[in-house]
């Protein structure tokens, strides 16, 4: 009988993005094979304390909350230099707690943008998901935008302003290069979290405001009129694109109130009705999107496109959504990809990428004491 691996599903964290988290975490617990899997949770708190949750049940932000108050959860502390159990009890330092591979749920900051995933990478766990260097990119969307650009990959226009350049960006400036219509958006945040669609000087003060709330730089985006599309991406260096799906928002943008606090505020359809041609180049542009910001694992890539059928990428998000409208597994689902079996390509990339980036390691290790040899180090230091 094949040996179940042990699954610690991550979420919660310090971000605006706490509850979408949670939801996601729930939707991934409850899609793993018990059949292959033992299914344990981590919560991390807003104020950043780890909780191990026995009860898969209790993946609900009300229950939670309630079993911590109840103190029914026991509290974690982290276990370095023993990546097979990387977490203890802190009331029974004995009592280690095993994992395989670990599954962030983490949106927004401290999970999505690189820190998690060092963390990650210290305790030496196998992790589904980007690496630091490609969370990181992606989080930022300036530096991810600029290396599109540089790449020739088509990105809406844009200017980034931080606190000291405020005065240098007044409205009209930005109108003349952008349009009149435009975007205000916090440089690291998601969720479309305190994202503005502006129209005159006054809307963009309020906007610039807050938006600088969430992070200490910006960024003014020209307003593309186009439908948005979203495509997921799989795998490693041999990434595949499903079939895009759609985001048909019925408010004046696709915000966080649409999302998340409107019932009928969006809804998603997969696949997108598009010309083939079109599909095959928001396919062709997610893959290489994702290589140029060292994306691993998994990518959704968002896009317009226009009524003339032209394609800009809007964002690559490194851990897309699981809730009930998210894309990321939909698409998936469309594209012949069951949604227990993306789960599980998703960690078996997690655990091959680990068990590569290991042997190089080692490679590296025998190299070096190699050297050392043949340079003449004394005995002891080899």
């Amino acid at each position: 009988m094949k040996t179940k691996k042990h699954i610690t599903v991550l979420c919660g964290g310090q971000s605006t993005e706490h509850e979408i988290s949670i939801v996601s975490a729930s939707n991934v617990v409850a899609g793993l094979d018990r059949d292959k899997y033992h299914v344990s949770v981590i919560y991390i708190s807003r104020q950043g304390s780890w909780y191990f949750l026995e009860e898969l049940e209790e993946v609900h932000e009300a229950k939670i909350q309630k079993t911590i108050s109840e103190k029914k959860v026991i509290p974690l502390l982290i276990n370095p230099g023993n990546p097979k159990q990387p977490w203890v009890l802190q009331n029974n330092l004995d009592q280690q707690i095993s994992t395989d591979c670990v599954f962030p749920v983490l949106h927004g900051a401290l999970g999505e943008d690189g820190a998690m995933q060092g963390l990650l990478e210290i305790l030496n766990v196998p992790y589904v998901g980007a690496n630091v260097l490609g969370s990181a990119v992606c989080m930022e969307k300036h530096i991810a935008k600029r290396l599109l650009r540089f790449a020739n990959l088509p990105t809406a226009d844009w200017v980034c302003i931080d606190q000291e350049t405020i005065d240098q960006h007044p409205y009209q400036q930005i109108a003349d290069r952008l349009g009149e219509v435009v975007f205000v958006k916090p440089v690291s945040l998601g969720s479309s979290i305190g994202i503005s669609k502006v129209k005159n000087q006054q809307q963009f003060d309020a906007a610039i405001c807050d938006a600088f709330q969430y992070d200490d730089q910006v960024i003014v985006e020209k307003c593309i009129v186009g439908r948005e599309i979203e495509c997921s991406v799989l795998g490693d260096s041999e990434a595949v694109a499903s079939l895009p799906g759609e985001v048909i928002s019925h408010h004046d943008f696709y915000s966080y109130e649409a999302k998340y606090l409107d019932p009928k505020g969006a809804e998603t359809i997969s696949p997108a009705d598009l010309p083939k041609a079109t599909v095959a180049q928001i396919q062709t542009l997610s893959v290489e999107a994702c290589k140029v910001l060292q994306c691993e694992g998994m990518a959704r890539v968002d896009f317009f496109v226009t009524p003339e059928e032209e394609i800009f990428i809007n964002e690559v998000n490194t851990i897309p959504g699981f809730t009930n409208i998210s894309l990321y597994p939909k698409n998936w689902e469309v594209s012949g990809l069951p949604y227990p079996e993306l789960l599980d390509d998703l960690i078996e990339l997690a655990i091959a990428r680990h068990h590569r980036k290991k042997s190089l390691s080692q490679k590296m290790s025998r190299t070096e004491i190699q050297e050392r040899g043949e340079m003449g180090f004394p005995k002891e230091i080899e």
